[in-house]
């Protein structure tokens, strides 16, 4: 790499204190970020990755982390040696972080409004007017429509995508010189993660702007980054351009990482199908409220006038935008949001039981939830 260096990660190592034991997550990592270019850190879950990342702000718990060697060198400074206020002058200004889970980074007490322009007020000195309007702009720019309504929305009124992209637009919001990425578009639905990745693409072009992106997916990897790094087991086994890595990997990690992305094939129909779950005219209308009195002034509809079939042992996808009414169909359909219609499950109707006549029959179906942390 002979780009500007704007941080060298120098023979990193990373342990954590677990009952009378010390567990090393991270061994001996070096590996350069250039100014204004996409680094991928890939492997998979238990790698390393996110611990290396949140290394960089000096984010773990100091109670429980030790680092035996190493260090992070940021404008002739090493961070793992800086004190707390020194770190937070530089965290958010000048180094960024996008964590994959929204709803465990955003503040649920506050309206997003508040927790967007206390961020911008607070590293770039400026009215709060000023800050509400930079807010509302990049609320635009991550692709979240009628922002300056939405802005006053607390996150649990969001849906996952729209959250993250409130993630987003707070990381972008000081203009960073290093953007950490931990699973960008994780939330995102597929017609959204194109317009995000460009977006970064053309934020990291127009400032300057490094990206440390910690991903999984080596698509997104192929397409948007200049440089990769791939960890297993606490070690960076791999490092070149992206170009190198897809065309000719050297490590027999790598070759197996990148011979694992999955066939594009589809399984046998199923024969004689028989109905499993069944919604006919499901409907979801959240109100509209306004005043101190909460008068009904019109209402959403989350979900309008949905059939849905799905028949044993098949996979049915739903998929549109953020905000679309997938998941909130999902829910109406397990009776864990309000809803009108009939649902008929296994051949029994759902709709118009009680929670205790239902409550027997949630062992029979299950949900997985967008935000693991959250659940």
């Amino acid at each position: 790499m002979n780009n500007n260096i704007l941080i060298s990660i120098k023979d990193l190592s990373v342990e954590f204190k677990v009952a009378d034991t010390r567990i090393q997550a991270v061994k001996h990592v070096s590996f350069d970020i250039p100014e204004g270019k996409n680094i991928a850190l890939v492997g998979e879950s238990g790698s390393g990755k996110s611990v290396t990342a949140l290394s960089i702000l000096n984010l773990h718990d100091s109670s429980r982390v030790n680092y035996p060697n190493g260090k992070i060198v940021y404008q002739q400074q090493n961070l793992l040696i800086q004190s707390e206020r020194d770190l937070r002058r530089i965290r958010g200004r000048d180094i960024a972080m996008i964590f994959q889970e929204p709803m465990t980074s955003l503040n649920p007490v506050y309206p997003v409004a508040k927790q967007m322009i206390e961020t911008i007020m607070l590293h770039q000195k400026v009215s709060r007017e000023k800050a509400l309007k930079r807010s509302i702009e990049l609320l635009d720019r991550v692709g979240i429509v009628d922002s300056a309504r939405h802005i006053n929305n607390f996150p649990h009124m969001m849906s996952g995508g729209q959250r993250q992209r409130v993630m987003i637009a707070m990381a972008l919001s000081c203009n960073p010189k290093l953007l950490i990425a931990d699973e960008p578009t994780t939330a995102l639905d597929v017609t959204i993660q194109k317009q995000i990745l460009e977006l970064l693409k053309d934020l990291q072009a127009e400032f300057n702007m490094s990206v440390l992106l910690i991903t999984h997916d080596l698509n997104l990897v192929k397409h948007y980054s200049d440089y990769v790094c791939v960890m297993n087991q606490g070690e960076i086994v791999e490092q070149n351009k992206v170009q190198e890595i897809f065309e000719n990997p050297q490590h027999q990690y790598t070759q197996q990482l990148l011979a694992s992305q999955p066939a594009q094939h589809l399984d046998q129909e199923i024969k004689n199908p028989q109905t499993l779950l069944q919604g006919r005219d499901m409907r979801v209308y959240f109100p509209i409220t306004k005043g101190f009195f909460k008068r009904k002034v019109g209402e959403v509809k989350a979900v309008d006038q949905v059939d849905i079939h799905i028949s044993k042992g098949e996979t049915l996808g739903i998929v549109g935008e953020s905000g679309s009414g997938k998941t909130t169909l999902g829910m109406a359909l397990l009776r864990l949001q309000s809803s009108t219609g009939e649902i008929h499950f296994n051949g029994q109707r759902l709709d118009n039981l009680t929670e205790a006549s239902i409550r027997p029959l949630r062992k029979s179906f299950q949900v997985v939830f967008q935000d693991p942390f959250s659940s």
